[in-house]
């Protein structure tokens, strides 16, 4: 039984495929938070949306995401470095 080789052009292509690239790396943005909102508002009622649209409307784009540790929504504004 014989063992297989690789023809020369399918080890370059073989060799080419298996190298592993470096990726760039990217900065993160900074988040500054602007005003923190506990999640327990009443059913309906939307305080850290409110907050944010209004920012928006300034012209400062903020946007709202979840802080699960302490169960709070935070309106932030991030910052390219």
């Amino acid at each position: 039984m014989s063992t297989a080789t690789l023809e020369a052009l399918d080890a370059a292509a073989h060799e080419a495929a298996s190298f592993v690239r470096p990726t760039p790396r990217t900065s993160k943005p900074t988040r500054t938070i602007l005003k923190r909102f506990p999640a327990g508002a009443p059913r309906g009622v939307w305080p850290a949306e409110s907050f944010a649209a209004e920012r928006r409307r300034e012209g400062i784009p903020a946007r709202v995401v979840m802080d699960l540790d302490s169960d709070s929504f935070l309106v932030i504004v991030e910052a390219a470095q």
